[in-house]
């Protein structure tokens, strides 16, 4: 099964870091979410990545282009013009990128990968998030639902502490309590290629009207996850993940 991510957003929210480089280029632990992302997946067995570029998709090729050195020792004589690898290491990917165009939508992005996609069921998610979803147990569910499509369902965590108060006293205090508890979209999607044709063009919103159609329609069903999501929206965002993977336990690291 294919994995297609998107990555061509331009993350305003996080200028601080993506003025000079794509969202999903920047690093937690000194690696690109994107990697996290892709761990991830790989962990259970999809490969096959298929990434929509737009905002300076450039640094996604060359990072791409030369993944092989930068995870491998190596020796360059540069007297004799020769390079030499040591300890060869890479990951069993295959990485499909494709420039879906600066200002597309994520619908449009997805319809623009069209014709690298097959005629399978693929999985589907943003490049600026992580999360433990069981991939494996999301594509079961997926099928066993009959269903054109399936979306990654979670509660978002509080970003201030909770009070509760009576009569003016403070009877209990909450620590980042999780939200209203209504359920989002936390991305990692199951999707049929048919929902390409729920898709007008380069304008359309996939969070939109394809995802309000299936809905009406009876075509999307719910996959909840209680485990841990992050989204990387701010520098706050980054910076926790950042003290997340520093203090050696962070939660989306399922890989070895």
């Amino acid at each position: 099964m294919k994995a297609v991510i998107l990555a061509g957003g331009l993350g305003t929210r996080l200028s601080e870091e993506t003025v000079l480089k794509p969202k999903p280029m920047v690093e937690i632990g000194g690696m690109p979410i994107l990697w996290h992302i892709m761990k991830t997946y790989s962990t259970y067995g999809v490969n096959d990545f298929v990434v929509c570029l737009g905002y300076k998709g450039y640094l996604i090729k060359e990072y791409f282009a030369n993944y092989f050195l930068h995870m491998s020792d190596v020796t360059f004589d540069m007297a004799n013009n020769k390079m030499e690898v040591h300890q060869a290491s890479a990951e069993p990917w295959k990485v499909t990128l494709v420039d879906t165009g600066q200002d597309t939508m994520t619908g449009g992005r997805m319809k623009r990968v069209a014709a690298y996609l097959g005629d399978e069921d693929f999985c589907f998610t943003y490049g600026d998030g992580v999360a433990n979803v069981d991939i494996g147990k999301l594509i079961k569910f997926h099928k066993s639902q009959g269903t054109l499509a399936t979306v990654t369902s979670v509660q978002p965590p509080g970003r201030f502490g909770a009070l509760d108060i009576e009569n003016g006293k403070i009877t209990g205090f909450q620590e980042k309590p999780q939200g209203d508890g209504a359920s989002i979209n936390g991305g990692y999607f199951v999707l049929s290629p048919k929902v390409l044709d729920y898709i007008a063009d380069s304008t359309t919103t996939w969070e939109r009207e394809p995802l309000e159609r299936l809905a009406r329609e009876g075509q999307l069903s719910a996959y909840k996850h209680e485990g841990f999501w992050q989204p990387m929206d701010t520098l706050r965002d980054k910076t926790l993940l950042e003290e997340l993977w520093s203090s050696g336990s962070a939660p989306w690291k399922i890989w070895k």
